[in-house]
């Protein structure tokens, strides 16, 4: 019979798609294995996305249901091992009332030594491995015993659009002329990373402008609020305003058929990373934020940090960073300017 996995990641978008690899590397090495995740069910897009994942199960929905089905629904997986990625006490008491055979977590949270039998010794805020590297030790009890390199891991995993786009925003993208490219610039990060600032964003979609391409704006419908005022301003080099447009399964869509995206370290950069895109991350030197362990994967991410080992001006205001913002728009444009059509996905 083959085996089933479950893996659970439970919080944000980016790092649900830095997870991805560790269902690649057990499609690898067990074939014919059965994978789920477990989330949030607003991550449910992602995994739909994924050619690795089987089935996603949504904590918050698992949450709502009576104690007895709850465990009832663990069960039905009829799992081998539980990965939990993402220490959560429920999903942890959980799995051992469910009689998981390999419960594999941290050794650095006590309830995992309480529900876990496979206790995997990890600390990822002083490491050196970038996010996927360490989320991939925790697979040690199933055989991983070699750190992989982020070209392998790259490898390992990729995401497809899985819904279709609306016809308007097909010939939207459509519409650009020979040389031209679509990028999407997300200028918010919902407090996950340290932000560029808008004047850098409005700056940078002028000069895109200039250059001649077609620059769209994303981030939520509450982002589109906070950004009318700016979004006004710089009206004339933005070729469409998607904020609150695209529920995540069509956004994904979106990014897969545009040439790249631009942003901080926030899930619509490591999607379009994965989608292999063009995704450009900028990011402050500082760690535990620094691109050494969060920058986007894919075929063709890059990011763009400024060199200031040592800076800490950032620590008692980190929305005043002046480290991420000493990255010069121009810089940013330039990089851009090195970038080629790419055909959707």
């Amino acid at each position: 019979m083959s085996p089933t996995f479950l893996i659970s990641r439970t919080d944000a978008i980016g790092d649900v798609v830095l997870t991805l690899p560790v269902a690649g590397w057990l499609k690898q090495h067990y074939p014919a294995c059965r994978v789920v995740l477990i989330g949030r069910s607003y991550t449910a897009a992602v995994s739909s996305a994924c050619p690795q994942l089987d089935d996603f199960l949504a904590i918050d929905t698992l949450q709502k249901l009576p104690a007895a089905e709850q465990l009832a629904q663990v069960r039905s997986y009829e799992a081998a091992a539980i990965i939990h990625v993402f220490p959560n006490k429920f999903l942890a008491k959980l799995a051992r009332q469910a009689n998981i055979p390999v419960r594999i977590g941290t050794r650095n949270r006590l309830f995992h030594w309480l529900a876990c039998n496979r206790l995997v010794a990890l600390s990822r805020r002083h490491s050196p491995l970038h996010e996927a590297q360490l989320n991939l030790q925790l697979l040690q009890p199933l055989g991983y015993s070699q750190v992989l390199s982020l070209a392998a891991i790259i490898a390992l995993t990729g995401l497809r659009a899985a819904t279709p786009l609306r016809a308007e925003y097909q010939q939207l993208l459509a519409a650009r002329q020979p040389g031209q490219l679509n990028v999407v610039l997300h200028p918010r990060s919902r407090g996950s990373a340290r932000e560029w600032g808008l004047p850098h964003f409005g700056e940078l979609a002028r000069l895109l402008h200039k250059a001649g391409h077609r620059v769209f704006i994303s981030g939520t419908a509450a982002e589109g609020e906070e950004l009318a005022g700016w979004l006004r301003e710089n009206a004339r080099f933005i070729t469409a305003d998607l904020t609150g447009q695209l529920a995540l399964p069509e956004f994904i869509t979106f990014i897969a058929a545009a040439d790249g995206l631009v942003a901080g370290s926030t899930g619509p950069l490591h999607l379009a990373a994965a989608l292999g895109r063009q995704a450009l991350g900028l990011y402050p030197p500082i760690r535990p934020m620094h691109p050494s362990r969060w920058a986007p994967l894919g075929p063709h991410a890059e990011y763009l940090v400024v060199d200031r080992p040592n800076c800490q001006d950032c620590e008692a205001q980190p929305t005043e960073c002046t480290c991420i913002k000493a990255i010069a728009a121009a810089t940013v444009a330039a990089q851009i300017a090195r970038w080629q059509p790419l055909q959707a996905t």
